[in-house]
């Protein structure tokens, strides 16, 4: 594990979770304003959370952003949250970066950059920066590497990392069916995204030299292209595939539906990232092996604290939180990641993995969810 995962580790705790989740939030629709406050926002500066595209992943994280306006008091400093869908599209990005920065109630924006190497976009976060507007990114970076000036901080998973774990939860659940080599598929909205780039990258550097993997797989957010990118995985490689990796949240339910309808799960070991309520209860049917879950509700709650330190400046939360900022990682708040398997008859074992990442039974993650009023993760 890196430095900077165990660090940023330690802050996130999963301490978010004794807050009172508001529970019912998607993201079907933008808000003007938060529904947390009740009469006149006159006078009130707007924090923007635009994400890349709608998905039950969001549910949660938009309860975690609506938990910490809460939480810290936003209102207090004038502040109120507002969430913002996009179309699954670097263009619905710009044009909502456009957008926002015409409106003068604007004073901070986190977004997860659909495209890391988009410079159309990196040019319209640049130009915010430029109105004093505050950026940051959650979930989704820019590529930090060619544009160290498009943001201020990054709040997520430590994506490199929890390709890792995925890769490593792919390869034992190969080793205990006796698969010692083959080939495998990853899909994703995007393949050149930061996270999905990272994660990828960490699942192959897990499994290869033994296993090979035959090609990365995106469907531009479009489910129906996400279902159809499995058919022709299948058709394609069938007689070398022992595994299909779901990067985003709603691979998972495509993978495991089409290997379902093929009937190769034996054959094949369905590993994903992420836990909609779809691929909940096709894990509780069988057809998922594993799935490695980010804390998107963390991630909500994070970004209310950062963006109002950043408004406000608050120096002592921000060094509290980046102690080592200006540093390589140093700009980076590491949420945490659990990994989610079958009650039974999997060869998964908490021991096998490091301290800072928290291994749960399915029953036991349906329960804590049920807890907190989440259906997804």
């Amino acid at each position: 594990m890196s430095q900077g995962f165990r660090r940023c580790a330690s802050h996130f705790g999963w301490l978010t979770l004794c807050c009172v989740l508001i529970a019912g939030c998607g993201g079907k629709a933008d808000d003007k304003k938060s529904s947390t406050n009740s009469g006149s926002t006159a006078g009130m500066k707007r924090l923007i959370f635009l994400n890349n595209t709608d998905s039950p992943f969001w549910d949660a994280c938009r309860s975690g952003l609506l938990e910490g306006e809460k939480k810290f008091d936003l209102a207090g400093a004038s502040l109120t949250v507002s969430w913002q869908s996009n179309n699954g599209t670097a263009e619905g990005q710009i044009e909502k970066l456009r957008q926002f920065g015409t409106e003068s109630d604007v004073a901070a924006i986190a977004i997860s950059v659909i495209q890391a190497d988009s410079e159309a976009i990196v040019a319209e976060l640049r130009k915010l920066q430029d109105k004093g507007i505050k950026i940051i990114t959650v979930d989704g970076d820019v590529n930090a590497k060619k544009f160290p000036d498009a943001r201020a901080y990054y709040i997520g998973t430590d994506n490199k990392i929890g390709g890792n774990v995925l890769g490593q939860c792919t390869k034992t659940l190969l080793e205990s069916r006796g698969v010692k080599s083959g080939g495998y598929v990853q899909f994703a909205g995007y393949t050149d995204n930061d996270n999905a780039r990272s994660r990828m990258d960490g699942v192959a550097e897990v499994l290869s030299p033994a296993y090979k993997q035959i090609d990365r797989m995106p469907d531009e957010t479009d489910r129906t292209k996400a279902q159809q990118n499995v058919r022709t995985a299948i058709a394609n490689h069938e007689k070398d595939l022992v595994a299909l990796l779901g990067i985003w949240s709603y691979n998972a339910p495509a993978i495991a539906g089409v290997v379902d309808q093929e009937k190769l799960h034996d054959k094949i070991v369905v590993a994903t990232f992420d836990a909609e309520e779809g691929a909940i209860k096709q894990m509780t049917e069988g057809k998922i092996d594993v799935m490695v879950v980010q804390d998107p509700f963390g991630m909500g709650v994070q970004t209310a604290r950062v963006l109002k330190a950043m408004v406000a400046k608050d120096d002592g939360t921000l060094k509290e939180l980046f102690p080592h900022a200006g540093q390589p990682n140093g700009n980076n708040l590491t949420t945490g990641l659990r990994v989610v398997a079958p009650d039974s008859d999997t060869p998964l074992k908490a021991d096998q993995f490091d301290k800072t990442v928290e291994y749960m039974s399915l029953s036991k993650f349906k329960d804590w969810l049920k807890k907190y009023n989440l259906k997804s993760s």
